[in-house]
């Protein structure tokens, strides 16, 4: 099932999308961040399909994209709401079955991945606006989760904070990792 995450710019939208694929079965595969906002129409065919040797002028080798490349794995899609509306079909296609083609061929290929997007723009604001389909909309909520900004979740600094410091002091030793 995809998953939409929404909030402010820094709420941690990426840390949540973590922390489900590191909960998920799919733990021990890979976790793929895009920034959709970069994607235009021939570079989202390259960078998301992928693309064969000679199917473009500069496709000088073979290349996986992000599908290929998360296959089992999560798939995590930031600024889901800035994808330019001309490939938003195409990535909605390729949820719908599963398959896609990879530039240069004819054979489809099938890509298993979990799709968890995020946003920090008003999706239905820019649906009435026609700047992001209804269809893919409806299709990356499966589920959904809010996350406010920390200055309304005052409790959470402290587990935070020793989060961060986990991660990279040794406390026992009392340096930086």
């Amino acid at each position: 099932v995809p998953m939409l995450i929404t909030g402010e710019s820094g709420t941690g939208k990426e840390l949540l999308a973590r922390a489900i694929h590191r909960a998920s079965p799919r733990k021990g595969h890979p976790f793929t961040a895009i920034n959709m906002a970069s994607l235009n129409g021939n570079l989202f065919d390259a960078e998301f399909f992928g693309h064969t040797r000679g199917a473009y002028t500069g496709a000088e080798k073979d290349r996986a994209g992000y599908l290929e490349y998360t296959v089992k794995g999560t798939l995590f899609l930031d600024e889901i709401g800035l994808l330019p509306m001309e490939v938003q079909g195409k990535l909605l296609r390729f949820m719908q079955d599963g398959r896609y083609l990879k530039l240069g061929t004819s054979a489809d290929t099938h890509a298993d991945v979990r799709f968890v997007a995020a946003t920090n723009t008003d999706l239905e604001a820019r649906m009435k606006q026609r700047l992001f389909r209804k269809d893919l909309y409806y299709r990356i909520r499966g589920g959904w989760l809010h996350l406010p900004p920390l200055r309304g979740r005052k409790k959470d600094i402290p587990l935070l904070i020793r989060t961060f410091l986990s991660a990279h002091y040794d406390l026992d030793k009392g340096h930086f990792i």
